[in-house]
């Protein structure tokens, strides 16, 4: 079989600390948002701005981004099944068909996005006193930023993936093909990391491993090029005079941002939502772009009028 080759991809879930588990995906969150304080601060000590204001504005990014982007995908992608469960929007927690610890589950980058430039236009009015571009071209550097690491926290949960590829960049997603239970019913091994460790090394479990696709890494493509969105950012920010065209870099985020989602959503696994409705492209696709028109709308914008500043 041609996908023989390819990688297995059997993360264990976390750090295992004895009486507590550090689960990557939220450790992934957590470097994204103290590597993004740390890049704000070094920004504010640029502008001449406050410290004091950072702890606010770290709350207000973390609130909205957490809240929009499960907002986002409940209205986006999942609304036929929220609407009957409306409780299970914010908690982590299924009620049906029995009462299940699930964590969240969902998190869409579009409502996301939405959430943090509503929030940064109460901040800029209410605690930063300035104009909403001004934080706006500042804040997507770290945002930038963090979207590497939610991606890679995406790719230890083996979620949000591509499809089937006879490609060598495929990766068998061990996870995604079998859930727990179907790996503990399957090898008739109770303990779930046991049953997916004997599924990839027991010769045993041989048929089992060959039924495991190898599939488009598309998380660790998107988290790729946004090393490259952060840095084009960075760059510009920290040695040209694009700090001064307002909604200059506030757009350039807009456009290089989602137009990487745009191509990926090629090779990725629908994620619902209303694409069918819609025709050839994707719900990702579709969100994306009255971004990338609106991201194209401020450069131009910022390049015929460099010192705008509302």
């Amino acid at each position: 079989m041609t996908h023989a080759l390819n990688l297995v991809w059997n993360p264990s879930e976390g750090i295992d600390l004895g009486f507590f588990m550090i689960r990557y995906y939220s450790l992934m969150f957590v470097i994204a948002f103290g590597l993004g304080w740390y890049i704000m601060k070094k920004i504010f000590e640029r502008e001449n701005e406050s410290i004091d204001k950072l702890d606010s504005l770290f709350v207000w990014t973390v609130l909205a981004t957490l809240i929009g982007a499960r907002l986002g995908h409940v209205l986006f992608y999942d609304w036929e099944y929220f609407r009957n469960h409306l409780l299970e929007i914010f908690l982590p927690f299924k009620f049906e068909p029995k009462f299940e610890f699930t964590g969240f589950q969902g998190l869409a980058s579009h409502g996301a996005a939405i959430a943090i430039i509503i929030a940064m236009y109460y901040y800029s009015k209410m605690i930063l006193k300035r104009p909403i571009l001004w934080i706006l071209d500042r804040v997507v550097i770290p945002v930038a930023s963090g979207a590497i690491f939610v991606r890679l926290g995406n790719f230890f949960n083996s979620e949000i993936i591509g499809h089937e590829t006879t490609s060598a960049f495929g990766i068998r997603f061990l996870h995604d093909k079998f859930s727990k239970g179907e790996a503990v019913n399957a090898t008739q091994i109770a303990d779930p990391k046991e049953a997916y460790n004997a599924i990839v090394h027991d010769p045993k479990f041989a048929d089992l491993l060959a039924q495991v696709p190898a599939k488009h890494p598309t998380q660790l493509y998107e988290g790729f090029c946004y090393i490259f969105v952060f840095a084009i950012l960075f760059f510009l920010y920290w040695k040209t005079n694009a700090r001064l065209k307002s909604g200059y870099l506030f757009g350039l985020f807009l456009v290089l941002l989602f137009v990487v989602r745009f191509v990926v959503e090629f090779v990725k696994e629908s994620q619902g939502g209303f694409e069918n409705e819609l025709g050839y492209f994707s719900t990702g696709q579709w969100l994306s772009i009255p971004f990338i028109i609106i991201g194209a709308f401020f450069i131009i914008r910022a390049q015929r009028n460099p010192l705008a500043t509302s």
